[in-house]
């Protein structure tokens, strides 16, 4: 039994591994982001994760949707359907492009609400034309998720992360140059985070495209695309697997971006410690999500082989591995959470001392709520990956809906302005919602396996 186990921990890492450095690579440019931003105040990082708050909503339906293309391409690869999988790849190309679209669209129309949301008047004024150019950059960033939950099908993780990498290098060094105004290049704020962020996801949708083209083996899928002929019932098995999974991750993100704007309405040095727990606890949920990924490319594949014993015993060596992988981090934040948040104020500056003191302070009692929700974060997505390989979302968005909305934001919205716990009571509430979402998911998939197991 152990040898099984070391065996799939072997292979689960493998595939995991690529995934996790990818997402991760966008989030050290996150934290990149929002140390430089710092450097130049405290309204600024608040602006920052304001204008990025109204982002995230889009984005996390965009790349929920387009999760509906890894276990189509995975199931068709299991089965050994090249025609199917290159299908999906190209009506998800369709449909994630329209949809990137719409979200850009639909922020553009919607920047007159941060007027009145009861945010601080100097944040709203820095936020609008950051949120302008990163609204834009939505478009390829969701055509670059198209390509990547297709390559992670085949259970070819690396590529994404190559393109990933390629465009966090880019993003940051022009960040350096475009913020600060080094080397001769205009001093522009944090609208030059903007403009690095919109550059580096234009250049690695075509980077992941150049990288798979001159590969051999995936050659035929993503070349000779007839976008005039247009399935209705490929169409429409996408959108009905993308369309919950987007609910599910808009839930979530859902959640995190309203606590955002609670602490706006406590002020902007709650809104700035809020911004910095969330970057870090970003940093440790990309572990999970690496993980999740895995979790849908193997229960896809045993889906396809109609193996269902082993598709529960695969998951359930992931679940015990993101488990063991939770209790650390859980253990680093409680370790650093008085020290991490210095590293994104600058405390030699004696005007904003005040401020980033209160900022240091106010962080550190979020990340200690946020040392707790590792796990349950952990736990809850790598079951949504797998609920997702066995192509099952339906109920699953239900759940994360009751977890979310019904039990965690009434918690947080209670805590934060009912009693003096205020920013942490707003975290102890994302704990409520994490902890619900990571017992009822499992518990689905539980249900879900056995009843496969017994009609197979």
């Amino acid at each position: 039994m152990f040898n099984n186990f070391s065996k799939e921990l072997r292979y689960n890492i493998k595939l995991a591994v690529p995934v996790i450095m990818g997402l991760l690579g966008h989030t050290i440019v996150q934290l990149a982001d929002n140390i430089m931003v710092g450097q130049l105040g405290t309204a600024e990082l608040a602006a920052v994760s304001l204008g990025n708050s109204f982002v995230f909503i889009a984005m996390s339906l965009g790349i929920g949707f387009s999760t509906a293309i890894t276990p189509l391409v995975a199931e068709a690869d299991g089965a050994g359907n090249q025609a199917n999988g290159k299908s999906a790849l190209k009506h998800g190309l369709f449909l994630c492009t329209i949809l990137g679209i719409s979200l850009f669209s639909i922020i553009l129309l919607a920047k007159p609400l941060m007027y009145l949301m009861n945010q601080p008047d100097e944040v709203v004024v820095l936020a609008i034309p950051y949120l302008d150019l990163v609204a834009f950059s939505l478009i390829p960033l969701i055509i670059f998720q198209a390509f990547k939950q297709f390559s992670e099908g085949l259970s070819q993780t690396r590529y994404p992360m190559y393109a990933t990498i390629m465009a966090n290098v880019v993003n940051i060094i022009l960040n350096y140059l475009l913020i600060f105004g080094s080397f001769g290049f205009p001093k522009m704020g944090i609208v030059g985070a903007a403009i690095g962020t919109l550059v580096a996801r234009i250049l690695m949708v075509m980077y992941i495209w150049y990288l798979l083209k001159r590969k051999k083996q995936f050659r035929y899928y993503v070349t000779g695309f007839n976008f005039r002929k247009l399935q209705k019932k490929v169409i429409n098995k996408i959108i009905s697997l993308g369309f919950p999974s987007a609910l599910q991750m808009f839930f979530e993100v859902g959640i995190f971006t309203a606590a955002i704007w609670l602490s706006g309405v406590l002020g902007k040095n709650v809104q700035a410690a809020n911004q910095i727990a969330l970057n870090l606890s970003s940093m440790t949920f990309m572990f999970g999500m690496g993980l999740g990924v895995a979790a849908m490319i193997r229960v896809g594949n045993q889906k396809g082989l109609r193996n269902f014993k082993e598709l529960r015993r695969i998951a359930q060596s992931i679940f015990v591995l993101t488990f063991l992988i939770e209790i650390l981090f859980a253990a680093l934040f409680l370790w650093g959470r008085n020290w991490f948040p210095t590293l994104y104020v600058n405390l030699d500056s004696t005007l904003n001392l005040a401020d980033n003191t209160e900022v240091i302070y106010l962080a550190g009692q979020l990340l200690l709520v946020a040392a707790f929700f590792q796990i349950s974060d952990g736990i809850q997505v790598v079951v949504l990956g797998a609920l997702r390989g066995l192509q099952d979302v339906k109920i699953p968005t239900f759940i994360t809906f009751i977890a979310y909305w019904l039990i965690g934001f009434p918690i947080s919205y209670y805590l934060a302005f009912q009693t003096a716990l205020k920013s942490t009571g707003i975290w102890i509430g994302l704990l409520g919602g994490l902890t619900a979402s990571a017992i009822m998911l499992y518990i689905r998939f539980n249900y879900l396996t056995k009843k496969l197991i017994s009609q197979n």
